[in-house]
């Protein structure tokens, strides 16, 4: 069980996936502090408070810290530009497999018969 474990761990996909998250937290603590320290300051000019975590709506006892919400929305839309920037990227690099070869130009048809041709002529 230790070995299939040693295995598995060891694997190219799960490896990625780790250094993946670990990068995906260290890029969120980033962008947290883009949030608190750049965007809500300005976003705090037009709106009058710096801090918008602190902005709540209170009915009766409840309590709605939209502000809160507001952070956390942000955070994701830059978080998201951003990976879909990345995945753009990589995408624009990536060795597409799919693609079928092009279709030869007529020169190279051309060529193509008549080396044929000098085969068949060659065994005659």
């Amino acid at each position: 069980m230790i070995k299939e474990f040693k295995d598995f761990i060891a694997r190219g996909n799960v490896v990625d996936m780790a250094v993946g998250i670990i990068v995906g937290a260290a890029f969120t603590s980033i962008v947290k502090s883009l949030v608190n320290n750049l965007i809500n300051p300005l976003l705090g000019i037009f709106v009058g408070k710096i801090d918008l975590s602190n902005l709540t709506w209170t009915v009766g006892e409840a309590q709605f810290k939209y502000g809160s919400f507001l952070n956390a929305v942000i955070n994701f839309l830059i978080i998201s530009f951003v990976v879909f920037l990345m995945v753009k990227a990589i995408n624009r690099f990536r060795i597409k497999k799919d693609e079928e070869p092009a279709e030869p130009s007529e020169e190279v048809q051309y060529l193509k018969e008549i080396t044929e041709l000098l085969k068949k002529n060659e065994g005659k």
